[in-house]
């Protein structure tokens, strides 16, 4: 298995597709099987014409891709760079021996409904399920049912990891699309399903801190929290610690508590950077970063203290709040990244012939950070690896054993051989 990423910041796009596919070319030194293109949205009134330019020079039998309002690939030093709001182009080519690539691209009205037997979906996509397929997903933003689609792909492929995100704009807005072999689409999803010697390994950052405690869900309706539960010892309320007994509040009571108790400069972030956290095991005691599906905070209500947050939530889940600022997500990137490296440094082959894909959100990069590269540069450090990608609209990977889309976050694909 080989892999090789390339990077253009040509102005002309036939210029710009030349560089990559002759840096590609003469890295590889191999038939490409796949490839993946990530194409600036500078350059959206071309869009049509990239991938019959593309195929004429790879004639490649899997490529897909998608616009974004910034890519991510490997410049002529060996560097990740990531191109923010300028012309650029990325190509990543895998040369891949005993893998089967099998591209797909869909419609809403392609999609079964929710109640379908997982056969549907199966016969949907063209894969078997004991094939374990792994999914690299590209969706255009206008594609209306995101979330019934990856719990469809969970539901029919539960032991498959899947990870993508959805194509994107520059901040002035503008053309959207993602492609798949020689055509653009809009408002569809292409994908690749990858079957044989192959596995996708992520790591998921959302670039969140937990503050406070859980909390278990006592009564909820929908996507509104209207009461919560601490056991005694995690309470600070002094009947409660004495007793051992549980306490119940609303949320609103709840985060009133919490922030009594933060520092002046945490109070300041909450007012504008204040998340929920839904713990995705149950039966787990003790909680890390990773543990927490973390979503938007939408609204309170001050007359039954409740909150409204940007997902489902049923009695008995635990919650936690969570805080986030660039500091955070850079120490929160770091952590994952340190755990993943000690368990590939259990097999010292595990990251041989390896690549990875970067899906990061609009809202990260320079105007987080300040500074350009950071999210790409600190993963280099860690892995010596081709890597390439793009800013998303919404990023898609898994927390837990489900699939879910994200955002604020940056999701890593390591692709690499299963028998390593």
């Amino acid at each position: 298995m080989r892999w090789i990423s390339a990077l253009s910041q040509r102005p002309s796009l036939e210029a710009a597709v030349k560089e990559v596919v002759e840096q590609a070319q003469d890295s590889l030194r191999a038939s490409p099987d796949l490839g993946l293109v990530f194409i600036s949205s500078a350059f959206a009134s071309d869009y049509s014409r990239l991938m019959p330019l593309l195929q004429e020079q790879l004639c490649l039998p899997a490529l897909i891709g998608c616009g974004a309002g910034g890519v991510v690939g490997m410049n002529f030093k060996h560097q990740a760079q990531e191109i923010e709001g300028e012309p650029a182009l990325s190509l990543m080519l895998g040369h891949l021996p005993g893998v089967e690539v099998h591209p797909f691209h869909l419609s809403v009205d392609d999609l079964p409904d929710l109640d379908s037997p997982p056969d549907q979906w199966v016969e949907l996509i063209g894969v078997k399920p004991e094939d374990q397929p792994q999914f690299i997903l590209l969706v255009d933003p206008y594609f209306g049912q995101i979330n019934d689609f990856l719990q469809g792909l969970d539901y029919a492929y539960p032991g498959s990891v899947k990870v993508g995100g959805l194509a994107s704009t520059g901040v002035t807005g503008g053309t959207t699309g993602v492609f798949c072999g020689s055509r653009l689409y809009s408002e569809e999803i292409v994908g690749l399903a990858l079957r044989g010697n192959i596995v996708i390994e992520t790591i998921v950052a959302q670039g969140c801190r937990p503050i406070g405690r859980p909390y278990r869900v006592t009564q909820g309706e929908r996507n509104i929290v209207l009461e919560v539960e601490t056991q005694g010892e995690d309470s600070d309320l002094e009947t409660a610690s004495s007793s051992g007994v549980s306490v119940r509040l609303s949320p609103l009571e709840a985060l009133q508590d919490l922030i009594q108790e933060l520092s002046e400069e945490d109070r300041q972030l909450a007012q504008h950077s204040l998340f929920i956290g839904i713990v995705r095991d149950e039966f787990k005691q003790k909680l890390e970063p990773g543990d927490f599906l973390v979503r938007n905070l939408i609204g309170v209500d001050p007359r039954a203290g409740a909150i409204a947050i940007g997902d489902r939530v049923r009695p008995g889940q635990r919650i936690q709040f969570h805080l986030r600022d660039s500091r955070t997500s850079a120490e929160d990137l770091e952590l994952l990244m340190e755990r993943y490296q000690r368990q590939a440094s259990s097999s010292p082959q595990r990251m041989t012939d390896a690549a990875a894909l970067m899906f990061s959100c609009l809202g990260r990069g320079e105007g987080l950070y300040g500074e350009p590269n950071f999210d790409s540069g600190l993963f280099r450090q860690y892995f010596n690896i081709p890597l390439s990608g793009c800013f998303c609209n919404g990023e898609i990977g898994p927390v837990g054993k489900a699939t879910f889309l994200h955002g604020y976050t940056s999701v890593f694909g390591i692709c690499r051989p299963r028998s390593n």
